[in-house]
């Protein structure tokens, strides 16, 4: 039966066993003082007060009070990794970033994948996109290259992040999860219809961190050694194959074993099954992007700035000293000093202002950033009015076949039936823009579970009760043969009493 057990299970049997014959450390306080007693407070006696001097409670529970930091509002539930990147094909003729210098070079990475809208006690096997950030350890300074399990996203405008986030988080006021905010911001943006239609596909679960591909998402720019410039998206396939979870399994998963995918991560690491992702480019030459039917930088760019701001905001200024975030194969020389966890020697003795005549760090010309021309008019552009059902259509007819498409209709129509049904029809008619039996699918299996809703509604007992504490009222059910009048928010024996008839 030992045998059997996971890795996770047997972590701390593991770490026992490896360290042998090894004696148990001594214990400490923070400040490296032995302690000879964690079991007992220091009290004025058996039954007296307890003492302000006992400085192994006042450590332990002062630390205990501050070892959570800030969720992530976003992608807060994750997985981590440590591996490397090697060069298997020369594109120097693309890139001079020292990462793609020659085949063979290999450069540390790690990788964090993640779920995106619930907390971080969510399960992992919810309907959600997955985030997949990688950052390498470079020469030249860390490059971290975020993105997710999908080649596309739910919008174009980075003003429009905040108010998609909170669409798909807790409604402020309930604190539930509202589909109505959800499907009211899907069928509003129209942009969205690819990511929504690919997260309602089968991929929309995968089965765990390995089975699925990741993708830079944003469009960036490659220089090469002659200051020549590309475009290029970046795409990690997995070396597993692709693998998803139907929905039965995964909502039995999310009961019984929520933390799916960090288990199966960690145990297959632990058991020497390293998982692997070939990583492409996809190039696009400057000329090809300005006569490319629709825009090759689809993605909102306020990542740029939101996701080191987060990273400050929750972890202070000096997050980059944190050793996964430090650059640790490259020397950090600038004027940057002092703020909270400010771990290292600050610096010593140089300079803090620049320029300075006291052989401080210089820049370097070589690392100028590449020359471009822009022109355009500065203005607020609409993007919304852009093709936004081309390769939806393309991903519904081409990419999936008839069993798939049955599947994306339900699970689509499954979620959206607890919309409004005016919120119901908006996004019906945005998906007929994409292909008219892709929304009549739709259409029809809403009609059942509507009607089958109307049903259950008209079958309404006379009196409405429900256990606990309950500071609110029903709203107007419909009930034959009876008429409201009157609401009451009595507690007799713990039940609200929701509503009565008139005899």
């Amino acid at each position: 039966m030992a045998d059997n057990r996971e890795k996770t299970t047997d972590q701390m049997k593991i770490w026992k066993d490896d360290r042998a014959s090894q004696k148990p450390d001594v214990l400490t306080t923070g400040a490296g003082h032995p302690i000879g007693d964690k079991l007992n407070l220091q009290t004025a006696g058996p039954r007296g007060p307890l003492l302000v001097q006992d400085v192994v409670f006042t450590d332990e529970m002062a630390h205990f009070d501050r070892e959570r930091i800030p969720e992530r509002v976003v992608h807060a539930k994750g997985a981590g990794a440590f591996g490397y990147f090697e060069v298997t094909h020369d594109i120097s003729r693309y890139s001079k970033a020292k990462v793609f210098e020659h085949v063979g070079k290999t450069t540390p990475i790690a990788i964090r994948f993640s779920t995106v809208a619930g907390e971080s006690g969510s399960a992992d096997t919810v309907r959600d996109p997955r985030g997949f950030a990688v950052k390498f350890y470079t020469d030249e300074g860390n490059w971290d290259l975020t993105g997710n399990n999908t080649p596309i996203f739910f919008i174009k405008d980075a003003l429009l992040f905040p108010s998609f986030i909170h669409s798909q988080k807790r409604n402020p006021q309930t604190h539930m999860k509202d589909p109505d905010m959800v499907w009211d911001f899907w069928s509003l943006r129209p942009e969205s219809l690819h990511q929504v239609t690919f997260l309602f596909s089968d991929r929309g679960i995968p089965d765990g961190h390995r089975h699925m591909n990741g993708y830079g998402s944003h469009t960036f720019k490659l220089v090469n050694a002659r200051g020549e410039r590309f475009y290029c998206k970046f795409h990690f396939k997995t070396d597993q194959g692709i693998k998803n979870l139907s929905v039965e399994e995964a909502d039995r998963l999310a009961a019984s074993n929520p933390d799916y995918a960090i288990g199966d991560l960690y145990n297959a690491i632990a058991n020497g099954n390293f998982p692997s992702w070939t990583f492409y480019i996809q190039v696009m030459t400057f000329e090809q992007a300005e006569k490319f039917p629709f825009n090759p930088f689809d993605l909102t760019k306020g990542r740029l700035f939101s996701y080191p701001d987060t990273h400050r905001h929750r972890l202070g200024a000096n997050y980059l000293h944190i050793p996964v975030n430090c650059p640790f194969r490259t020397r950090v020389s600038n004027y940057q000093r002092d703020g909270p966890m400010c771990m290292f020697d600050n610096q010593g003795g140089a300079p803090n202002y620049y320029p300075n005549s006291f052989s401080a760090p210089e820049t370097q010309p070589q690392f100028m950033e590449s020359k471009f021309h822009v022109s355009p008019d500065v203005a607020r552009y609409n993007t919304d009015d852009e093709d936004n059902v081309t390769q939806v259509r393309a991903f519904y007819n081409q990419v999936l076949n008839e069993e798939e498409r049955e599947r994306l209709c339900q699970n689509l129509a499954g979620a959206l039936k607890g919309a409004q049904l005016f919120i119901q029809r908006r996004m019906v008619e945005n998906l007929k823009a994409v292909d008219q039996d892709y929304g009549s699918r739709v259409q029809t299996l809403l009609n059942k579970y509507n009607a089958e809703a109307q049903k259950v509604n008209l079958e309404l007992p006379s009196l409405c009760e429900c256990g606990g504490l309950v500071d609110s009222v029903f709203s107007n059910p419909v009930i034959p043969g009876g008429e409201l009048f009157s609401y009451s928010r009595d507690l007799i024996c713990g039940k609200f009493i929701g509503i009565s008839l008139q005899s």
